[in-house]
């Protein structure tokens, strides 16, 4: 890894959808990803969290990844590329950041 650290991208932990009036979500990925950042802290020396806003587009992860690659969470990786779905994203956390794995 680069000096530079991993940036991981999350949604807000609470959002409202205008499709929705009147209820308030979050994003059931992100929220394993807040706690797996919440557990293990110390884990993080290497990351840089970024919380974005539920409406597409979304400026700041379609510069990091692209307009078609707005699914979240995303690890966009210090010495390039990244992966945006859950299970390559903890993967990622594990290789990169030695949190543990998830039990199979």
């Amino acid at each position: 890894m680069s000096g530079k650290p991993d940036r991981l991208l999350l949604l807000e932990r609470a959002f409202d959808d205008p499709a929705f009036p009147g209820s308030t979500f979050y994003c059931r990925d992100c929220i394993l990803i807040e706690g797996l950042l919440a557990m293990f802290p110390d884990r993080t020396a290497n990351l840089e969290v970024i919380r974005v806003p539920w409406p597409r587009p979304r400026p700041l992860v379609v510069e990091a990844i692209g307009e078609a690659n707005q699914n979240l969470p995303a690890l966009v990786f210090s010495d390039g590329g990244f992966v945006n779905d859950i299970n390559s994203l903890l993967d990622a956390l594990h290789s990169r950041h030695d949190f543990p794995e998830p039990h199979p």
